[in-house]
């Protein structure tokens, strides 16, 4: 099957907890996929970092997040969920980002309520548009995807942070009236609002879990009990790539070679070469 969309879609449709390391760019994408995980998310965050060096404040264009997302995607067969912020402004321009995610291979994207520019859910959010824009949004994102861009639509408030969880809650329930095709109440602030928004608000929901975040870390097995459909790790793969090169930079600043990598020739077989020399014999 090569729509990616169908891909994700029969993977919710099973309704297995699904655990989703979060990526950043195509190498991390593929060890994602060697390790088996059924799918991966474009990590906003993380791109900006790796990419730019910058924090996750809306200075990373939605170019650049393109042009990130379709190495991504053309390196894996697992569904990739990419990071479409807020859209990248009005009802047309959210509708045409879900577009541009839909060529760039993308299974799914995400549409938030933040203001412009946005930032990390888990590093202070001021501001979140009114609910009649957040529902605008929403609904092109889902009209995009029904007039055949393809991509589910995850729907994502913040609301929680600014206004609180009575008005995030409502804000699911409307974005799942609207049609999203999975719900991200980001920063709950514990257990009990988690259970809360599992219990009260249809469909299936997804889980962030960011270390040292807002909100507290739990088993996927006791997300699944609570009533989320999956469980995403935004920043596990990036912060553990930047404490394993802090170490080797470390060793080598001693003058020794580290010793804590992969091997030469596992890193060969990761990006192809065989495959690669194999094709050429082939000419």
């Amino acid at each position: 099957m090569n729509d990616p969309a169908a891909r994700l879609r029969m993977l919710l449709d099973r309704g297995d907890m699904l655990v989703m390391p979060c990526c950043f760019d195509a190498l991390s994408a593929r060890l994602i996929e060697q390790a088996g995980f059924p799918l991966t998310f474009m990590s906003g965050f993380a791109v900006s970092a790796s990419r730019l060096a910058l924090p996750d404040t809306g200075l990373i264009s939605v170019t650049e997040m393109l042009d990130q997302g379709r190495a991504i995607c053309d390196a894996v067969r697992i569904p990739v969920i990419g990071d479409g912020d807020t859209g990248h402004g009005n009802p047309a321009n959210v509708r045409r980002t879900v577009d541009q995610y839909a060529g760039a291979g993308f299974a799914g994207v995400m549409i938030e309520d933040q203001v412009t520019p946005k930032r990390c859910g888990h590093t202070g959010v001021k501001e979140v548009v009114d609910r009649e824009e957040a529902i605008r949004r929403v609904r092109a994102a889902v009209d995009a995807r029904d007039a055949g861009a393809g991509p589910l639509i995850v729907a994502r408030t913040d609301a929680r942070s600014v206004l609180g969880l009575d008005e995030a809650l409502w804000r699911m329930h409307a974005f799942a009236d609207l049609g999203a095709d999975i719900l991200f109440l980001e920063a709950p602030r514990d257990e009990a609002e988690m259970c809360r928004f599992c219990t009260e608000v249809p469909g299936i929901k997804m889980a962030n879990m960011l270390e040292e975040g807002i909100t507290p870390i739990l088993p996927p097995a006791v997300l699944a009990q609570i009533g989320y459909g999956i469980t995403a790790y935004p920043l596990t793969l990036l912060s553990a790539a930047v404490f394993a090169m802090r170490e080797a930079l470390a060793e080598l600043a001693a003058g020794r070679t580290p010793q804590r990598r992969v091997d030469f020739r596992t890193l060969r077989e990761l990006v192809g070469f065989d495959a690669y020399d194999d094709l050429l014999k082939r000419y």
